[in-house]
């Protein structure tokens, strides 16, 4: 798994999708599940099976740059979304 086959990269594709629409929630904290799971999984990996640190540091940093940057991307897309509702009942306050 995840040695970036054709089913694989649906598969990453799936999972940062999923992460954008928890990232976009009401709560914040539906955002930061994914990350954490990501986190638990690669430090299980580096337990459990022969893994170098270095790869391991690398594999988590890029991971959670993606995970993050999704998280910050979903919660802007929130933000203008609230905005946008605000400054149109303020549009029809106006009136």
């Amino acid at each position: 798994m995840f040695g970036f086959g054709f089913f694989d990269v649906f598969i990453i594709a799936a999972i940062l999708g999923v992460q954008y629409f928890l990232s976009s929630r009401n709560s914040v904290y539906w955002g930061g599940f994914i990350p954490l799971v990501f986190v638990v999984w690669r430090t299980w990996i580096l337990i459990n099976e022969d893994e170098n640190f270095l790869a391991y540091v690398l594999i988590l940093l890029v991971g959670l740059a993606f995970l993050i940057g999704g998280w910050y991307e979903g919660r802007k897309a929130l933000h203008n979304k609230r905005k946008q509702e605000l400054d149109k009942m303020k549009s029809y306050d106006i009136k």
